[in-house]
């Protein structure tokens, strides 16, 4: 059975247990078992760092694939991964193997998309995306129940202190395995002495649910936006450069996303968040929430050696364009287990998911990085003018690479007419992507070769 299949009547299953009954028996303190049929090795066949949406996954995957495999966090199981709204492009879940959310695990999507420049009236509207809004507590408790269903084993309050020759070090004891996953965050173990992201990478992002306290001017606030109920309002450049702001109403609660790079001298996202809502005062309590920094580089250009994987965040497998992690990582970890599992290595996993996935990502990390540059004005030039327009608007919150429509390529025609600066700079950033796209394709399959591509591709990022 493909891992597609899980979207048969197990997942079908596990929508019901996402949607309420597992998440509250996990959040009450149900003992976590080792799974149907499994003993407990003194070896593992992979032992994973983080069990978050990528670890999760990863240990889903793994165990279904017929691997000894235990997962590790540092906090209770029910605490592990993003506690907050995340929006997830549908067709990743396919591609990941997983079944969509349903029930209370999916919150929203589908519906319109109004992109601004800066406060400012200058927009696009952007239609038919399948962007689902997923309640990321309830994305983990449904991973986590179907990993134990298929044998894997989790193990919370776990410190990892590192790896030796003997295996994961942690406060509880030596962990043995084959193959050793860090799917533990951009700062968490560390398992592969992956490089430090520079603080000009690092997005400040934070979401809040609260309350809606007056809806007679939350209504009002959408309206003006040519928005309503349910349809995202997204502020960029908000702050300068790589900012923005997404405001989406559902029922009497308000769902808010920001997000900022401060070492380019912008608020953080927590700042933006406060202030916002103490403009606003239709605005009521806080229901959720929390915050994090966020890996926007290109991924790593190693991600594995012979024992040792990264996924998710620990990889800088983030689309750097707006900073979604989830997508990406999910895919990895299908695309490491079926290497493991298929008579593959940690290293060919590397190999097939950068020749496959790495040249969406450095492709969102050139757009990153000219978006940066821009201010809400600049912006507002870009979206007037066509260069910038719904489709490839879509194509980036899509998570996928450059490929505007018929009607899309006329418009930037246009706008390159009306705005030759601005194109001559846009298609500097659209060459650097094509050239670092192809190297990405080309991801050397011999470790010895690596270095080598490596320096091609700083050559190509630095254009």
């Amino acid at each position: 059975m493909a891992l597609g299949d899980l979207s048969g009547s197990r997942a079908a299953a596990a929508a019901g247990i996402g949607s309420g009954s597992w998440l509250d028996m996990w959040t009450n303190g149900l003992e976590v078992g080792q799974g149907a049929g499994m003993t407990n090795p003194t070896e593992w066949d992979v032992a994973i760092a983080g069990a978050g949406t990528a670890g999760s996954a990863a240990a889903l995957h793994c165990a279904r694939l017929g691997l000894s495999t235990i997962c590790l966090d540092n906090n209770a199981h029910h605490q592990a991964g993003a506690h907050w709204q995340n929006a997830v492009p549908g067709w990743m879940f396919k591609e990941a193997g997983l079944a969509r959310p349903t029930g209370q695990e999916l919150i929203g999507g589908g519906e319109p998309f109004h992109l601004f420049a800066g406060t400012g009236s200058t927009s696009i509207t952007i239609n038919g995306l399948d962007l689902l809004d997923v309640d990321m507590a309830r994305l983990v408790a449904r991973l986590q129940r179907l990993a134990i269903d298929k044998g894997a084993q989790f193990r919370g309050s776990t410190r990892i202190r590192g790896l030796s020759e003997d295996g994961l070090v942690t406060d509880t004891g030596i962990i043995k395995a084959r193959w050793y996953v860090d799917a533990s965050g951009m700062t968490g173990a560390r398992l592969l002495d992956q490089p430090r992201v520079k603080p000009g990478d690092i997005c400040s992002a934070a979401q809040e649910v609260r309350t809606v306290a007056d809806m007679t001017e939350a209504r009002r606030f959408f309206a003006k936006r040519g928005a309503v109920a349910g349809e995202a309002v997204a502020f960029t450049a908000i702050a300068g450069g790589f900012s923005t702001l997404n405001v989406r109403m559902d029922g009497d609660q308000v769902a808010l996303l920001t997000g900022s790079i401060p070492a380019n001298g912008h608020p953080s996202g927590q700042r933006m968040m406060s202030e916002f809502v103490a403009a606003q005062p239709w605005i009521g309590r806080k229901v959720s929430g929390g915050h994090r920094a966020i890996p926007l580089r290109r991924p790593y250009d190693r991600l594995a050696n012979d024992r040792v994987a990264l996924i998710g965040d620990a990889a800088c497998q983030v689309y750097p364009a707006h900073g979604s992690g989830i997508g990406p990582g999910l895919i990895a970890a299908r695309v490491l287990a079926e290497e493991l599992a298929g008579g593959g290595s940690a290293h060919s996993y590397g190999v097939r998911w950068m020749r496959q996935w790495g040249p969406t990502l450095v492709s969102a990390d050139q757009f990153r990085r000219y978006s940066e540059t821009l201010d809400a004005r600049t912006l507002a030039r870009l979206l007037s003018s066509g260069l910038i327009n719904a489709s490839t608007a879509g194509r980036a919150l899509a998570e996928r690479l450059p490929a505007p429509s018929v009607g899309a390529a006329r418009s930037m025609a246009v706008g390159a007419v009306r705005e030759p600066i601005l194109a001559a700079r846009l298609g500097q950033v659209l060459a650097r992507s094509s050239a670092l796209v192809a190297l990405y394709s080309q991801y050397p399959s011999q470790p010895a070769a690596l270095p080598a591509w490596s320096r091609a591709v700083a050559i190509a990022a630095a254009g």
